[in-house]
């Protein structure tokens, strides 16, 4: 049988995601290894969610609850937005994907930074449309850039804020500014997974832009902040219009019942969010300063995780990163062929990365040198 596969499919590149800590210690042979390359929350899941999921493990014989009413209804309470506005998916890639098969057909384009998240790349030329890529200036997103790319065919716009791979933010009035720029018929796409990470107070919040036209979709997640990278569970909010144009796409249970016992738990469980909130800001001075001390360039950020520039070929530090058994994350194929990303983790596994990182760097120089 020979199939006949369209070409916009053909173009796409598999997403890579970071490396298993399994897969790691399975290759090299090797016990103990840390994973600082996914952006997870190193505290775990918040105990209240783990609890809410274990006592529902009896009803996994039942199929999840289709609407997400309870989760639904206490996202748009904690959130200040109406019910109708949330749509909850399998991850917000899932939003993503929903977004695009609704809005996007054949010849649409979709403009978006490079380098940004994968995903939004794979998923527009997954329908048909194709990405239109507006390049970061000095790390940041380029409002002013991304708006004169908009053309005719343009019917969508990702913004990553804060942003991924950069931990770069975007202000509330720059924001406000681009949109008055864009046509009606395109849509914002504003992905805050790292939002709850933000510290400067002008940082955008892109609840307020909800209503606005043109039209503004958030996505938000529970992998980060709340620890639950696992279960897979994220949500949009946009328009009510739109939302209900994504219900009637979606899987009838595209979030399982335990993901939407174990963030519903998680929402109540404010001490777990501001120990992740006090680790992150405290274990960020700690990395940056000790790189600092080595000579080594790191850069600010309002995420969980900081890009570092290692002056020489980022995938042959991660190489050697992993043989010390740890996992950090390479910037090649984001387009930064110099730069590794790392996220924070524990003290234990920081003074752990710093250590490999030091002993990494001091070998290959002297490799260099000789």
């Amino acid at each position: 049988m020979e199939l006949k596969i369209p070409e916009y499919i053909l173009s796409i590149k598999p997403y890579t995601p970071g490396k298993p800590i399994e897969e790691l210690e399975r290759e090299y042979k090797i016990s103990g290894s840390i994973k600082l390359a996914s952006n997870e929350n190193p505290l775990g899941p918040s105990p209240k969610a783990q609890k809410a999921m274990k006592e529902a493990m009896g009803i996994l014989n039942r199929y999840p609850d289709a609407s997400g009413y309870y989760l639904t209804q206490k996202l748009a309470a904690k959130l200040g937005v109406r019910p109708e506005t949330v749509v909850l998916g399998n991850g917000s890639d899932d939003v993503i994907g929903m977004l695009a098969r609704a809005l996007l057909q054949t010849g649409d384009e979709a403009v978006m930074t490079a380098p940004s998240f994968l995903m939004y790349e794979i998923l527009v030329k997954s329908v048909g449309a194709a990405p239109i890529f507006v390049p970061l200036n000095k790390l940041a997103v380029d409002l002013d850039a991304m708006a004169l790319a908009i053309t005719e065919k343009t019917r969508m716009v990702f913004i990553n804020n804060p942003n991924n791979p950069t931990g770069t933010f975007i202000k509330q009035g720059e924001f406000e500014a681009f949109l008055k720029k864009l046509p009606s018929s395109v849509t914002v796409v504003l992905d805050e997974a790292y939002i709850e990470f933000a510290r400067d107070p002008d940082c955008l919040n892109g609840l307020s832009a909800i209503g606005e036209n043109p039209p503004v979709a958030v996505l938000r997640t529970f992998s980060k902040v709340y620890g639950l990278a696992g279960i897979r569970i994220g949500y949009g909010i946009m328009p009510a219009d739109m939302a209900g144009l994504l219900h009637r796409i979606r899987q009838p249970f595209n979030t399982s019942s335990l993901a939407q016992v174990g963030a519903a738990a998680a929402l109540d469980d404010d001490a777990f969010l501001q120990q992740t909130l006090h680790l992150v800001e405290t274990e960020l001075i700690f990395l940056q300063t000790a790189l600092n001390e080595m000579g080594v360039t790191s850069f600010p950020t309002q995420a969980n995780f900081f890009l570092i520039d290692v002056k020489q070929d980022a995938d042959r530090v991660f190489q050697k990163m992993l043989e010390e058994g740890v996992i950090i994350r390479s910037m090649v194929s984001y387009g930064y062929p110099q730069y590794v990303r790392v996220n924070v983790g524990t003290r234990q596994e920081n003074i752990r990365f710093l250590k490999a990182f030091e002993k990494v760097m001091g070998k290959m120089s002297q490799e260099i040198g000789g």
